[in-house]
C-alpha cells in the first residue's frame, strides 16, 4: 500500500473540493488509477461549505456561561458547542464531551485549529452526500473508479492522542465482517468486525498531520479494501449494540 500527500491551497468557502483535488493532483504529477482512494480532511470540506462561525458575532447564553466557568472554556465556544451538540455529557478542563449524530466527539466537532483568525470551523453538513458528490465529480473528470473517505480525528477512552475515523465513505466497503473467518489455531471468529475505513484514515493522517502541513488530502493506492457502490456494513452502532454504552449505563443504574 502506498500513500501520497496532496498539498492544496488554503481552502475557502465556496471552493469546489473535487476541482481543488484534481488541480492539486496535476500539480503533484499524480495520476489517478482505478482502485485509488482519496482521504479528505473534514475541516476543508466544512470550510468549503462555509461552516465557519465568527466568534465576535456569538452571544453566549446563561447555559454556555455556566459550562464555560465549570470547564474553563471560552463562553463563545461553549455557546457554539451547545448549538451543535445533540447532548453535552460532561467534560474536562478545556473540552466538553458531547454526542453529535450518534457519536461521541469533543466539543461537538467545533475546532479553532486550521480555521481563520477569530473563527471556528464546524463539522461538515451531510458528509455522506458530500462524499458521494465528490466521487461522482472526480470519476466523471478522470474516468477512473475511485473511493472517497471524509476523515476526522477523535480520541478513544483511556488513550492519549487522536486517531483517524471516517465520517463518510463513497465507493468502498467501510467495515469488514470477519465473523466466520478462521484464526491461526483454527478457531472461527465470532464477533470481529474491522473498521477498515477508520484504519485507512489513521494511515492517511500520518501524512496529513494536525498542524500547518497543508496536506488535507492523501492518495492511497493498493489498500486491501473492497470497492462497491452498495456497502453492506454501516460504520455506526446503536447504543444498544455498543459495549461502552451498555457497561456505563449498567454502572449508572446500579
Amino acid at each position: 500500500m502506498s500513500l501520497y500527500s496532496i498539498n492544496t491551497p488554503i481552502i475557502r468557502p465556496g471552493d469546489n473540493i473535487a476541482k481543488v483535488m484534481i488541480n492539486a493532483l496535476e500539480k503533484e504529477k499524480l495520476h489517478l488509477k482505478d482502485g485509488d482512494i482519496i482521504v479528505i480532511a473534514e475541516s476543508v470540506v466544512a470550510t468549503s461549505q462555509g461552516r465557519l462561525e465568527k466568534l465576535d458575532q456569538v452571544n453566549p447564553s446563561e447555559g454556555a456561561i455556566r459550562l464555560a466557568k465549570e470547564y474553563d472554556l471560552d463562553p463563545k465556544i461553549a455557546e457554539i458547542v451547545l448549538r451543535e451538540a445533540n447532548e453535552v455529557c460532561g467534560g474536562v478542563k478545556g473540552v466538553l464531551l458531547t454526542q453529535k449524530d450518534g457519536l461521541f466527539v469533543a466539543n461537538a466537532g467545533v475546532d479553532s485549529s486550521n480555521a481563520p483568525k477569530d473563527y471556528v470551523v464546524l463539522l461538515p453538513k451531510e458528509p455522506q452526500k458530500t462524499a458521494d458528490g465528490i466521487k461522482k465529480q472526480v470519476e466523471k473528470k478522470t474516468g477512473k473508479k475511485i473511493g472517497i473517505i471524509i476523515g476526522d480525528s477523535r480520541v478513544i477512552p483511556l488513550k492519549r492522542g487522536v486517531i483517524g475515523v471516517a465520517l463518510a465513505t463513497a465507493g468502498i466497503e467501510p467495515v469488514e465482517d470477519c465473523r466466520g473467518m478462521v484464526d491461526l489455531f483454527g478457531r472461527k471468529l465470532q464477533v470481529t468486525f474491522r473498521a477498515i475505513a477508520d484504519d485507512v484514515v489513521s494511515a492517511a493522517q500520518i501524512l496529513m498531520g494536525e498542524a500547518d502541513e497543508q496536506s488535507p488530502m492523501v492518495l492511497i493506492r493498493g489498500a486491501p479494501i473492497k470497492f462497491t457502490e452498495e456497502p453492506q456494513q454501516e460504520m455506526q452502532l446503536s447504543p444498544e449494540e455498543c459495549m461502552y454504552m451498555n457497561v456505563f449505563q449498567l454502572r449508572h443504574t446500579n
